[in-house]
C-alpha cells in the first residue's frame, strides 16, 4: 500500500506560521485526493483539509482563512501552510488517501505545537 512520511513541524509562537509537507510512496496523480488530519491531545483524529487531483481543494471550518494546501505531482508531495496559528492547533498531523481501498497506511506524522 501507499506510504507517506510528514514532515515540517515544530514549536512556534501563536500567531506564527508553519509548513508541513507530505512525501508520498507513489505517484500522487494515480493516488488522486489527498488529505490532512490531525490529531490533538485527548481527542479522536479529525480532518483538516482535502485536495483533489486536479487541485481541488475544500477545509474545515477551523483551518478555513488560515491554512492552504497544495500538491507538487512531480516530487509526489503535497503542503499544508499554516498561519495565524492558535494554541488550539496543537496536534500531531498526518495525511493520507481517503478511506477505502485505496487508503495508504498511516505513518507517524509531524507535531505541531503552538505555544508562548
Amino acid at each position: 500500500q501507499v506510504q507517506f512520511v510528514e514532515s515540517g513541524g515544530g514549536l512556534v509562537q501563536p500567531g506564527g506560521s508553519l509548513r508541513l509537507s507530505c512525501v508520498a510512496s507513489g505517484s500522487i496523480v494515480a493516488i488522486g485526493a489527498i488529505r490532512w488530519y490531525r490529531q490533538r491531545p485527548g481527542k479522536e483524529r479529525e480532518l483538516v483539509a482535502s485536495i483533489g487531483s486536479i487541485g481541488t481543494t475544500t477545509y474545515a471550518d477551523s483551518a478555513k482563512g488560515r491554512f492552504t494546501m497544495s500538491r507538487v505531482n512531480a516530487k509526489n508531495t503535497v503542503y499544508l501552510q499554516m498561519n495565524s496559528l492558535q494554541a488550539e492547533d496543537t496536534a500531531i498531523y498526518y495525511c493520507n488517501s481517503v478511506p477505502g481501498a485505496g487508503r495508504g497506511y498511516w505513518g507517524q506524522g509531524t507535531q505541531v505545537t503552538v505555544s508562548s
